[in-house]
């Protein structure tokens, strides 16, 4: 009997490290999102105290940029209508972000069935109000994260729905 080998199928161990490298990558985003989600917060408590908001807006005002001068000034403005009390509600924001998205990252690295859904309602969550950001303030950025969001939901749901080996347990 010969076996017939069909191009469009895989064996079952290539699309098992397909899978892996795939929740590896997706996991290194979601890290990636959490480093920086943490600075955002640790540089928000810093500015919660007054001397360092006030340092920074006087830096600000006082930078020669001359190309970008009404982009300074927005930010300034911005900075001073906040207050330095509002950023520590950014800086905890932050944080409960990147709690989020640490537990996404960890949960994928180490390819826990769990791990897929709950990035697909974590992620799948924001995509309206990413669509909505993107369409009414453009930005290639966000257009990125957008499409990179909707790939990451489409992906593990096409992986969740599959059937996952029950792991013995130890």
């Amino acid at each position: 009997m010969t076996e017939h080998h069909h191009p469009h199928l895989q064996p079952s161990s290539e699309i098992e490290a397909q899978h892996s490298l795939g929740l590896r990558i997706i996991a290194i985003y979601k890290a990636v999102k959490t480093v920086c989600l943490i600075l955002v917060a640790a540089f928000a408590f810093h500015l919660d105290r007054q001397q360092n908001f006030e340092k920074l807006v006087h830096w600000l005002e006082h930078l020669s940029l001359t190309d970008s001068n009404g982009l300074r000034w927005r930010l300034v403005e911005l900075l001073q209508s906040l207050g330095p009390s509002k950023f520590v509600a950014i800086g905890l924001v932050a944080l409960a972000y990147a709690a989020i998205f640490a537990t996404e990252g960890t949960g994928l690295w180490l390819r826990k069935h769990w791990a897929e859904w709950f990035t697909v309602i974590a992620t799948g969550s924001l995509i309206p109000l990413e669509l909505y950001e993107t369409v009414h303030k453009f930005a290639w950025l966000k257009l990125g994260a957008l499409v990179a969001n909707i790939a990451i939901v489409v992906y593990l749901v096409r992986l969740a729905m599959q059937p996952h080996p029950h792991k013995p347990k130890s």
